[in-house]
């Protein structure tokens, strides 16, 4: 992708010898009513450069950049070719696969469920209702209309805190995405879904081990170095 993507590609337009304390960092006062957590949250919102370079090129969110890194390395978007996007909200990688399979050239296409409101992306298709949902695949399946090249998932559950409990809500809608994925996907796809660190579950690696070519895990740059998340990737689809 031009512009905006390849400048994703390498980074936000800062380079790697930049560190933290080169630059101005801004801190937020503690308001009133407003908790200690969510005080850091927009401090570091404020001081992470991926948040700073997706406003500067209008992406939805930071997340952007990691389907960008990953899409660089494994090529999951054929101009032309068909995406269905599993918690898509607020729509960072429906643009960057609307993008890259070419959705405004009438070749390419979107399918996205989210549980919460996505504001409108050309070339793509959004369906609100929980994944989850014993209704919400053969719905998805209905939209995409055909099958896809990649599905992904970048949802998670709501943190709880403790970790442990975090990673098994977060497996689950991973196990969730990746059996749809073995009815949607075409021959030769991909998927891609977040897990969290420790990998993913052995019972899962095992199905996508029987059903892909290639298996393995991906941690993106772009993705906060405090973070748990780690992605797993799988290629080569064997229908």
């Amino acid at each position: 992708m031009s512009g905006k993507g390849s400048k994703g590609a390498s980074g936000p337009g800062f380079g790697d010898g930049q560190r933290r304390g080169d630059r101005m960092r801004e801190r937020v006062k503690t308001a009133r009513g407003r908790k200690l957590s969510s005080t850091r949250w927009l401090e570091r919102q404020l001081n992470d450069p991926y948040v700073a370079a997706a406003k500067k090129d209008g992406y939805r969110s930071r997340a952007a950049y990691k389907i960008i890194e990953m899409d660089d390395r494994f090529k999951f978007f054929k101009p032309g070719g068909c995406a269905i996007d599993l918690g898509s909200a607020p729509g960072g990688w429906a643009q960057i696969a609307a993008q890259r399979l070419g959705t405004a050239k009438n070749k390419g296409f979107v399918a996205a469920i989210d549980i919460q409101d996505m504001e409108p992306i050309a070339g793509v298709s959004f369906l609100k209702l929980d994944f989850l949902d014993d209704k919400a695949p053969a719905l998805v399946h209905e939209l995409a209309g055909r099958r896809a090249d990649i599905v992904m998932s970048d949802m998670a559950a709501p943190v709880t805190g403790h970790r442990q409990t975090d990673h098994l809500r977060t497996m689950a809608l991973a196990e969730a995405a990746a059996w749809f994925a073995f009815e949607a996907l075409k021959p030769g796809g991909a998927f891609c879904a977040k897990v969290f660190q420790g990998g993913t579950s052995g019972e899962l690696l095992n199905d996508l081990k029987a059903r892909f070519g290639t298996v393995m895990h991906m941690k993106p740059k772009s993705s906060r170095k405090e973070s748990v998340e780690l992605y797993v990737i799988a290629r080569d689809f064997k229908g």
